[in-house]
């Protein structure tokens, strides 16, 4: 199945885009193609990946502020990263790759280690800051926050989930950077959806607000990030609100799949069964309530 399409920078002229799919054997492929040329035409296999589960692979495909196609991997499936591939640098699940698409031969170079499950992540388009929304194991769901121009670290998994350790141990601190914003897995939601920063101009006093949702139970949340990377007293976070009250009074938001971003910045939400929704002002304004804490 389908988990992810970007547009080359210079697709006005070259029409080149990229598709991150699941193929017939469960494996992942990340395609460069030419738009317009159908079935036969021009393409360009990227990355291919065995995937030695069912589950966990990732979702999503970007193109950054450095012309890199930005590719987040999960960690092969299973549960708890039975391969320990998270915390190894030589393996391709479990991280977050860059390719260097201008390359005749391009090569996935890993940037970041420690991803479980990478569901949906963004790059601000006035910052370049990166927000990953990382699906937890059975304890919390994360949101990681990255500095604009951070091409290497560690998030993490399977040595810690959230902010705490996954299993007990003594060596779980390895200098990660730790999220954002967690929240309970089974408690407030199930599957963190990442989303993207507004930066619309019909909402001007969200602008710098990061939304993001859980796909369970269809709650959306906001936040405002400081520009300081893994502080883990929380100070980053400023502003963290949950509107599913202003938003969803009558609980219509069902299974929150992906966020969107037109060219005026204006934000969507896809539901998996197909509605997409659009946030527009309303009259009167709603109100959010505060977030819980972390």
């Amino acid at each position: 199945g389908l988990l992810g399409l970007a547009f080359h920078p210079d697709f006005a002229t070259n029409r080149l885009f990229y598709v991150n799919y699941t193929d017939v054997e469960g494996d992942t492929r990340v395609v460069e193609y030419r738009e317009g040329e159908g079935r036969g035409g021009y393409s360009r296999e990227l990355l291919h990946l065995k995937q030695p589960f069912s589950n966990h692979n990732g979702g999503h495909v970007v193109m950054g502020p450095d012309r890199r196609l930005w590719v987040g991997t999960g960690d092969g499936g299973s549960a708890g990263d039975p391969r320990k591939v998270g915390q190894n640098p030589a393996a391709l699940l479990g991280k977050m790759l860059r390719i260097d698409v201008s390359q005749p031969d391009p090569k996935a170079r890993v940037a970041l280690l420690g991803l479980r499950n990478p569901w949906r992540y963004a790059f601000d388009r006035k910052t370049g800051d990166l927000y990953i929304g990382d699906v937890g194991q059975n304890r919390f769901e994360e949101v990681t926050v990255l500095a604009a121009g951070t091409t290497s670290g560690n998030l993490g998994w399977n040595a810690k989930e959230g902010f705490a350790c996954f299993e007990p141990r003594s060596d779980c601190d390895q200098g990660s950077t730790p999220p954002a914003v967690t929240y309970r897995t089974g408690h407030e939601g199930c599957t963190v959806t990442g989303g993207t920063v507004y930066r619309g101009k019909a909402l001007p006093a969200l602008d710098g607000v990061y939304f993001y949702a859980d796909f369970c139970t269809a709650f959306v949340r906001s936040f405002r990030w400081s520009g300081k990377p893994g502080a883990p007293d929380g100070s980053a976070v400023t502003d963290h609100w949950d509107w599913k009250k202003a938003l969803d009074s009558r609980d219509r938001l069902a299974e929150i799949a992906s966020f969107g971003e037109d060219a005026e910045g204006e934000l969507y939400l896809v539901s998996l069964g197909g509605t997409i929704r659009k946030l527009v002002p309303a009259t009167p304004a709603p109100v959010a309530s505060p977030a819980p804490s972390r």
